[in-house]
């Protein structure tokens, strides 16, 4: 069973809201990246998705991307992401996952990416800008099954419902639903259609859903309970790293997560 199975179960089995958190690799530094995913493990992190940086973030606001800009100013390569996850998949249990753009993953080889993320200890991938339309041409989702990696799909809560039903069709593990339209970032409210939005998503799947984009708070996550199985922060916790000394980022990350664990 991929570990992304047992967690969404034990999830379900605890009767709350999972947390999956969001780091850059390189960010601030390879050696912190890696101490910053053991302690988001012991502050009560469900998962963690470890961003490769790309020049090019799409999908990604200012904090998010700012973050790729110094680590890849760092010179951080794609293989060092995978050595950076094959370290931590030896050293804690909860699921790993790779975040990136499709051009990582076709520049580096579709299959070649699927099988040496597996082998490094991924249980997937979320590749926002690889919609399910073009599997017919780019084998993603085909190699991902092959390497028994689950490719997480990525749609919007505002996505019509002929959208929303051909990613259920194809989705594994969970469904990563981002809140509201544009990119990543904190915002103080969440958007005020999303409950309703989620509501109907889940009449199409029978997987968990996940939301992201702009949780920033205990409050925003306690919204989520009942309509949603985890919580995904990621540019409030690169704040978090931003705004510390460099000897207090791993409390001020802990505390931070602390915070918002149910």
């Amino acid at each position: 069973m991929n570990l992304i199975d047992q967690k969404l179960a034990q999830i379900k089995n605890d009767s709350r809201i999972g947390i999956m958190a969001h780091t850059v690799v390189g960010f601030p530094s390879v050696e912190k990246t890696i101490e910053i995913v053991k302690i988001l493990e012991e502050a009560g992190a469900d998962m963690v998705e470890l961003q490769i940086p790309f020049s090019d973030p799409l999908a990604d606001g200012p904090t998010i991307m700012k973050a790729c800009e110094d680590s890849l100013a760092r010179g951080i390569k794609v293989k060092d992401s995978f050595i950076v996850m094959k370290k931590l998949a030896k050293e804690i249990k909860i699921p790993l996952l790779f975040m990136c753009y499709y051009n990582i993953v076709f520049k580096y080889g579709v299959e070649k990416f699927c099988k040496d993320a597996k082998e490094a200890g991924a249980s997937g991938i979320i590749v926002p800008d690889m919609p399910v339309d073009e599997e017919g041409d780019e084998h993603l989702l085909e190699y991902c099954q092959k390497y028994k990696l689950y490719n997480i799909q990525v749609i919007s809560s505002f996505s019509p419902d002929h959208r929303v039903k051909l990613n259920a069709e194809k989705a594994e593990g969970f469904v990563y639903v981002t809140s509201r339209r544009g990119t990543t970032g904190v915002k103080e409210n969440l958007d005020s259609q999303l409950s309703k939005n989620l509501e109907r998503i889940k009449k199409f799947f029978s997987i968990p859903i996940a939301v992201g984009f702009g949780i920033s708070s205990k409050e925003q996550i306690g919204s989520l309970l009942g309509k949603a199985e985890i919580a995904v922060i990621g540019s409030a916790i690169i704040d978090v790293i931003r705004d510390s000394k460099e000897n207090e980022i791993e409390k001020n990350v802990s505390k931070f997560l602390k915070e918002m664990v149910f």
